[in-house]
Parts: C-alpha cells; structure tokens; sequence
C-alpha cells in the first residue's frame, strides 16, 4: 500500500476527516469497542449464574427450551455460555489475547444469530462490527496485548 492511499482528500472534507482521525486513532477505538462488547457479553453472563459461577437453574432451563442448540446437551451448552460470557470479555476489558477473544465472542453471536434468535441479526450484526474490528486490528496499544507484544 503506498502513502497516497492514506492521504486525506483535499478541501473541508479532507481537513475534517484529518482532524477527526488525529481525535479518534485506533488505540481509543479498540478500547471503547473492548469495553462496549464485553459488557454486553458480561452481562448476559452474569443473567446465567448464581453467585460467581454456578450455573442457575433457570439458564438451564431456558437451554433446556428456547435456546436449544443441535448436537450440544443443554447442561453442556449453558455451563459454556456462561463461562464465555465471563472469561473472554474479562480479557478484552484487560486487552490480553483480543484478537482470540473477540473471535470467540464472534463465533458465539454467529451461533446465537443462527440457532437461537435468527430475527436479531441488527443487534448481532453491531456486536459482529465491534468484534470484527478488533479480530482485524488487535487491542491497541491500551493493551496487554501491547505490553506484552502478543500479536
């Protein structure tokens, strides 16, 4: 990729998507989609257990019902939703293994678009443009990642 592909149009509109870019770089982004997605994943999470990691017995309940999934037993796939929904958004908050995190978060909302709840796919699909960002560009440097040097 050459430079030119990075230079800003030339006018007000290029002086105002420079500015904006200098406010806005990929470190600020990356930490405000790491926190955004993993509090909605937390706290669906926190919705199935009781206490710090018990799964309830009404997440089982609704595995067991409407949210079915085929070839998985219910009692399977409830204790790995609820578990997911703690362990990787905690990591994206911490920004450690984003890339990873945000893949497995993307792949249980693909399961959830697919199986559970196939109307919701603007809802799925806000959570899959966060998730997609930092799958592609990592943590920034507001990271662990970072520190780290995890790519």
């Amino acid at each position: 990729m050459t430079n030119a592909a990075h230079t800003a149009p030339a006018g007000p509109w290029g002086h105002l998507t420079a500015r904006l870019g200098a406010l806005l770089p990929h470190d600020l982004l990356a930490l405000v989609d790491r926190v955004a997605i993993a509090a909605i994943f937390w706290r669906s999470g926190r919705t199935k257990v009781d206490g710090w990691l018990h799964v309830s017995d009404s997440a089982m309940e609704l595995f067991r019902s409407e949210y079915r999934l085929p070839l998985v037993p219910p009692e399977i796939a409830a204790h790995l939703a609820a578990y997911a929904e703690h362990l990787f958004p905690l990591l994206l908050v911490l920004g450690l293994f984003t890339r990873l995190s945000a893949l497995a978060l993307l792949g249980m909302t693909l399961v959830i678009q697919v199986f559970v709840y196939p109307d919701a796919w603007p809802t799925h699909l806000s959570w899959a443009g966060l998730l997609l960002y930092l799958a592609g560009r990592g943590g920034g440097r507001l990271s662990l990642d970072r520190l780290w040097r995890i790519p």
